[in-house]
This record gives structure tokens, sequence and C-alpha cells, in this order.
């Protein structure tokens, strides 16, 4: 600290504690995982935490908070709430809240930070539109096979799977090809069978709101190339549209479901505008081959992260993870998210043996 005479005779150092009690709000599509994320950070942080499972699939966190407390922490240490959304709001925006962790929608999202205690801190983690720009530099082999996974891993019920591909005119016909042959071989079904591919979505009324989406598209000019139809109450063929409008639903929102989009472009810059258009920024991809021309990207692609010559659902635990603007705040990951549930406290110690 002695920098001058005014700040001689003092050591300083930082702790960081507790921030306090964490609520944390899971959504439905990865309840274990999620569920780490939210809640057992919390714990690591020091933090008792409330957590509210997704009412769509709320015993998998139930059993992992029995696991928890199996494993010695104290029931009201971590305490498992199952309540309506009218109810999960009151408990969100209670002033004992120290930390909300929320995994969902924006529109939730943003009601519940709009409506938070003063002195609340919160963590959203909404959803994005996952853009992918193909450049004329790119190589083709490298691009259909981790775009295929990244579209339609878990049914497209992932925050940051594929949605919009942007690709050069002059090479979509053979990219077109080589894709829907991929498509084509993907198995839709039971998800506890080991050769399916793409599993059910979450309710019926998903596959129907699927449907609609994408008739949406087609009456906004655009062209299915593949699937399109629901095959059963709950499963969706896997669905790739050709240029619909930058008006329609599919493109300005996120899916969720087994739908990917192309858009041809004979200008990059064309392109770049679209991607940045949306009012969302979380995760997104570039492919191409010329090193400067990545470079480039990674600095006028609106995302939080970018991934270069990989699909944009790419996650690994221990990596930093959030959105910006309408897909959220704060960030995620097992680090940060202990990071988040904390506060640091500056000690200051003044003694005449601290020398000057």
């Amino acid at each position: 600290m002695g920098r001058n005479a005014g700040s001689a005779n003092r050591l300083a150092y930082t702790i960081d504690e507790p921030i306090g009690v964490v609520v944390s709000i899971s959504a439905f599509n990865h309840p274990i995982n999620l569920t780490i994320h939210q809640t057992v950070t919390a714990i690591a942080a020091g933090c008792p935490v409330i957590f509210k499972p997704a009412l769509k699939t709320p015993l998998t966190g139930r059993k992992l908070t029995e696991l928890i407390h199996q494993a010695g922490l104290p029931k009201e240490w971590c305490q498992y709430l199952v309540c309506s959304n009218d109810l999960t709001e009151k408990l969100a925006t209670d002033s004992r809240v120290a930390y909300v962790s929320f995994i969902g929608s924006y529109k939730v999202g943003w009601k519940i930070r709009a409506n938070l205690a003063p002195g609340t801190a919160i963590g959203l983690e909404h959803g994005g539109v996952a853009p992918v720009l193909i450049t004329r530099n790119a190589d083709m082999s490298k691009c259909i096979q981790p775009l295929i996974k990244g579209a339609f891993y878990h049914a497209g019920q992932v925050c940051v799977s594929v949605q919009r591909i942007f690709l050069p005119e002059l090479m979509a016909d053979s990219f077109i090809q080589a894709f829907l042959e991929g498509v084509s071989s993907l198995k839709t079904g039971n998800p506890a069978d080991p050769a399916t591919d793409v599993g059910p979505l979450i309710l019926q009324e998903e596959v129907e709101r699927v449907g609609f989406w994408i008739g949406d598209a087609v009456r906004k000019g655009g062209k299915i190339l593949a699937g399109g139809k629901a095959i059963s109450n709950v499963c969706f063929e896997p669905s790739v549209i050709l240029n619909p409008s930058f008006d329609a639903l599919v493109s300005k929102e996120e899916v969720f479901g087994p739908v990917v989009c192309l858009y041809t472009y004979s200008d990059v810059e064309d392109a770049l505008n679209h991607i940045n258009e949306l009012p969302f920024s979380f995760q997104a991809s570039v492919f191409t081959e010329d090193l400067d021309e990545a470079m480039d990207f990674s600095n006028r692609i609106k995302a939080n992260t970018l991934l270069i010559n990989d699909h944009p659902a790419f996650r690994v635990d221990w990596m930093p993870f959030g959105g910006s603007e309408l897909s959220g705040i704060g960030l995620g990951g097992i680090e940060f998210s202990i990071r988040e549930m904390t506060k640091e406290k500056l000690v200051i110690l003044k003694s005449s043996k601290i020398p000057a």
C-alpha cells in the first residue's frame, strides 16, 4: 500500500466471502448439468441455496438434491422447492435473497430482474439464435458434420443450437447437397435407443409450435429442403429451410427445436449485417481456412463466444458461458458461477511494524 506518505505502514489484501442466500431457477433441457452449475456452485461458494427446478423435469433435480444431502450437507443448506411461476417470482424478488441464478426465457428472466429487491444480484442465461458464417475460404469437408451435430443434438433444445447458417451463393449447391445427405441419415425417436440421433421435444405443444413456425417461414418465402412435419405427438423431423424471410419467426427468435435455416449471400457484408442485427449475443461460429479472415470476423461478429471452425453449441464445463443483450447477463461455468456468488472484501492492516 505504501506508494505515498498517506498510505505508509499499511498492508492490504482481499478475501472472497459468500454473497448470501442464492435462489437457483433452472430449465428443463439439461436437468443434471444445470443443477450442478446453479446449485452445487452456490454450495461451493459457501451460500445456502433454494433450488427451483423446471416444472417439466422436476424429478432429476430432486434426486440430485437427495444425493447432496446424503453426502453430508445439512438439508436446510440446499432446499428443493417445486412451486408455480408466480410463487417463483415472489421467491426471487424477496429482499432476503442475495443472488438469483436464472436459466430460461428472456421474457421471464428480464421481468424477474426488473422486480428484484435493491441490492440483489442476478445471473441470467437465456437463449440466442446461434448464427454461423461460412466464408468462401472455408473447407466444406470440415463444416458439414459439426453443423449437423450442433443443429440437431438434443433435438435443438439447447440455448446455443445451430439455427442460422450463412453460406456463399457459389458454394450453396455443394453445401446443401452434402448437408441434406447428412440430415437424411439421422434417426429420430426414442432417446433410450442408442441408434437414435434426434430425440423428442419436451411437450406436444412444442411440436405444434415448431410446426407453426415452419409454416410461418414457408408463408414468408422459405423453402423446406428437409423435414417440416411432426412424426408423432412428441417428435419432429429434423428440418432444413432455405432462405426464409428475415422477419419470419425462425429467423428472428430462438426456435428451440430441430430446425436449421440456410441463408445464401453474395456479399459477406450483407451476411454480417444480418448476423449482427438481432438483439441477441451468445455463441456464434465462423468457418474459414484463412487466419486473417478468422481474426477479422472475431472482432466483427456480435457474440460473447465465437467458435472458429466448430459449431456454436460447443461447451465444456470449465469455460465461461453466458450471453448479453437479450441473451442474458453474467457468466456461467463452474469457476465463473462460483465467482458470481461471492463478494470481494478488502482488508487493510495498519501497523508500525509494516515498512513504509
